[in-house]
């Protein structure tokens, strides 16, 4: 018997060390970096890690020193930055048809590895999505709502030069029906539902759309308050409408705005909204009511309120005062950049003219939405308002912090808040095993001052350095 053991125990060591050999031999696979510090939207700063990737995902996160994984190859970070790939919640990619095609590579340039497009004609953005899809060199990843869904008048209806056709009319229930169906079947990845939209066709489209398993993007209609829509929506954007519901004497501007809109029988959405705004967003300003709105944002903790603050604030932070501002403009389509320049001039010419109420709104408005714990998302509306693609998010980054935010918060706004958006949380957002390598190095810590988002080193897209 003791023979027998020793037999057998001489086979087993011999099969342990021909498998161990062959471990030995497989090659090594995947991509380390070394010695870097970590900065996750969530736990914050880990110094001296080892971020081992493969096939694309993270495959471990761990200290350097404790770290035995083999890999093809290695980057020693050392005095760098990991942070995840960043988001832009709000983007039109149709509004400037001279950077349709360029806005892509724009994104990817500034570390945004993952937009939202909120608003564009179905048939274009369809095709704009099979181009990027069947292009050889790298894309971020685009998830698009198809066009804005409006009321009987539409906003942007295409009427005008300058203001492409976004938008679409839903005058009625069944109307909503077919045409969420039509975007589900159509690929999209959400739905967008817009300012002229009526009370009962907005709940139709809520409804069909939670049917279907799209989330739900909306402004406030003008005809309903926030703490009415935004608990059917899962992002609001703009805080636009916000200021009426926070108003001590909302009952009274919802009734004339009802009644100005339901009289409304000719013209263009497009000025019937205007001029409700003009009409009435000073108003419902000056006659704030924190009780009111501290009831209305708790009504919000589960709907991602996307200020666009740089887009809200562009009357008393003109874009072109930023030092990297030409920079920037160069890297756009010739053409492009001497339009938008003679737009910056002419608007350092009126600044002195402009109102700033709404500006001002919007930063303060930013710090009841934390005190309320409504969960901030990062967008920009690029291309809009002279939003350079790509550097208008560490613009919006730059804001939300000054109005408030700590940099954590803005990073996390960018990323894990974009990502819940389209319950993709578990998948992107963060740097965690299981998560997709969509990374970017910094040479700075944004934690310690959040422009440090623009200190860009390389990024990373599905495992692949792209930059």
């Amino acid at each position: 018997m003791k023979l027998h053991a020793t037999r057998t125990g001489y086979f087993c060591l011999l099969v342990f060390c021909s498998s161990a050999l062959a471990a030995c031999q497989e090659p090594a696979t995947g991509l380390a970096i070394d010695n870097v510090t970590v900065v996750d939207p969530v736990t914050g700063a880990a110094e001296k890690q080892r971020v081992v990737i493969r096939d694309g995902i993270i495959l471990s996160v761990s200290d350097q020193a404790d770290s035995v994984e083999r890999t093809a190859a290695t980057l020693d970070a050392s005095g760098h930055f990991l942070i995840p790939g960043l988001w832009d919640m709000h983007v039109h990619f149709l509004y400037e048809p001279a950077l349709r095609d360029g806005m892509a590579d724009l994104f990817l340039d500034y570390g945004i590895t993952s937009v939202r497009d909120t608003g564009g004609d179905l048939i274009q953005m369809r095709a704009l999505a099979a181009e990027l899809k069947a292009r050889s060199t790298p894309v971020p990843n685009v998830y698009y709502s198809g066009p804005l869904l409006d009321g009987r008048f539409v906003v942007y209806d295409g009427g005008d030069p300058g203001r492409p056709k976004l938008g679409t009319g839903i005058p009625d229930a069944d109307t909503a029906r077919s045409y969420v169906a039509q975007l589900a079947e159509a690929g999209a990845s959400f739905i967008k539902i817009y300012e002229l939209v009526s009370p009962g066709v907005f709940e139709v489209l809520a409804a069909e759309a939670r049917e279907a398993g799209l989330p739900i993007a909306s402004h406030v209609p003008l005809m309903m308050t926030a703490d009415r829509a935004g608990p059917l929506a899962d992002s609001m954007e703009h805080l636009r409408n916000l200021e009426l519901a926070c108003a001590g004497n909302w009952e009274a501007l919802l009734a004339e705005r009802q009644r100005i809109i339901g009289s409304f029988v000719e013209g263009r959405g497009y000025d019937l909204r205007r001029s409700l705004h003009s009409l009435q967003r000073v108003p419902a300003i000056e006659a704030y009511d924190e009780a009111r709105c501290d009831k209305v944002l708790g009504s919000l903790r589960d709907t991602i309120q996307v200020p666009t603050l740089r887009l809200n604030t562009v009357a008393i932070e003109l874009p072109f005062d930023d030092a990297d501002w030409a920079r920037a403009l160069s890297e756009l389509p010739a053409a492009v950049a001497e339009a938008w320049q003679a737009n910056a001039d002419q608007m350092r010419r009126n600044a002195p003219l402009a109102d700033t109420t709404f500006s001002r709104w919007s930063q303060f408005l930013i710090g009841r939405l934390k005190h309320n714990g409504v969960p901030i998302g990062a967008g920009t509306d690029t291309p809009i308002g002279l939003g350079i693609p790509g550097w208008s998010l560490h613009t919006e980054l730059a804001q939300l912090v000054a109005a408030g935010l700590t940099p954590r918060e803005a990073l996390h706004a960018a990323t894990v808040v974009a990502a819940r958006f389209l319950g993709l949380e578990q998948e992107v957002g963060r740097i965690q095993p299981g998560m997709r390598a969509d990374l970017v190095l910094l040479d700075g810590n944004p934690l310690e001052d959040i422009s440090n988002t623009r200190r860009i080193r390389r990024v990373m897209l599905d495992g692949i350095w792209v930059r």
